[in-house]
């Protein structure tokens, strides 16, 4: 099958199968799987025109929504948390959209870039690791685990995350009896910077902020994923009609998403994320998180490598 825009040919069920995989593990994390389609598309495929940022957007629209559903079915969506993303990172998007395009254009530049955002991303994770979680993040997520193992924290009303306080200063929620309070002007401020790097690596923004808000804000990851998750949608949507609007602006230059590459990848994601969210409460919050950090330093070293090659 071939498909104009990116200029590559693959089979038709290569994009679906793809996408399943990586994004029933990564759904886990509240990443939606892009970040790994990137250097697949990349290097296996050889799709390496700008347009690739956005047809990963193009993913992020059609996968997400099956995966928002089902967190926000056991209530551990915080919208609060999710409104604070998609506000700061939306600006964010569009200014890297520009960036990708206008000083990104070069596969190789683009490598590089991609592998030292992944690199950061990835050794925050490991930081956060290898410290001893004996807080409340570490309890409530133990607790959380305890219900899941006994068949309870499948409906909102037995796993809910309750909001206390919302304002423009302090987010205040509580999660299985422990209390998670946090800046919401921090995070508006991270979501915007984080957005930039998002719409420059095609992939929204909220991805990337999932891991800071683990390691940094030192929130549970089975609350973190949900908003993470909705941030990215949101931001994709505005990324999409972002770059294929400004695609006539560049008319020697592939910047409008592939949609027919998109969607087929969308479709296996859309799967792949409903059963890792389904099956997140399953896992033991330490092995979604060494996951995360092992797939995404593994990608980082992989592109760097070919960066000096």
């Amino acid at each position: 099958m071939f498909f104009p825009t990116a200029g590559i040919e693959v089979s038709f069920w290569v994009p679906p199968l793809v996408a399943f995989g990586v994004s029933f593990f990564a759904s886990m994390g509240g990443i939606s799987g892009a970040f790994l389609l990137l250097p697949f598309q990349m290097s296996i495929l050889g799709y390496v025109n700008p347009s690739v940022s956005a047809t990963n957007q193009v993913f992020n629209v059609v996968a997400i929504p099956s995966g928002v559903y089902r967190y926000v079915k056991e209530g551990r969506m915080v919208w609060p948390l999710a409104w604070a993303v998609i506000v700061g990172t939306l600006p964010g998007v569009f200014i890297g959209a520009i960036i990708r395009v206008a000083y990104l254009p070069n596969a190789r530049t683009f490598k590089l870039f991609v592998a030292c955002v992944l690199a950061y991303i990835g050794l925050r994770l490991v930081q956060g690791l290898l410290k001893k979680t004996t807080g409340n993040t570490a309890v409530a997520e133990r607790k959380f685990q305890d219900a899941a193992k006994r068949g309870c924290g499948t409906d909102a009303n037995e796993s809910c995350a309750k909001v206390i306080q919302f304002n423009v200063t302090r987010l205040v929620y509580e999660f299985h009896g422990e209390v998670f309070d946090v800046s919401t002007i921090g995070i508006f401020t991270l979501s915007f910077v984080v957005g930039i790097v998002g719409g420059v690596y095609g992939i929204g923004g909220g991805a990337i902020i999932a891991p800071f808000f683990v390691s940094v804000f030192g929130l549970p990851i089975y609350t973190v994923a949900g908003a993470a998750l909705m941030g990215t949608f949101v931001t994709s949507i505005a990324g999409v009609t972002f770059y294929q609007a400004i695609a006539p602006f560049y008319p020697t230059m592939s910047v409008a998403p592939d949609w027919g590459l998109g969607i087929l990848f969308g479709i296996g994601g859309m799967v792949g994320m409903y059963f890792g969210a389904r099956c997140q409460k399953h896992v033991p919050a330490k092995t979604i998180k060494w996951m995360l950090a092992c797939v995404i330093l593994s990608t980082a070293t992989k592109y760097a490598f070919d960066f000096f090659q």
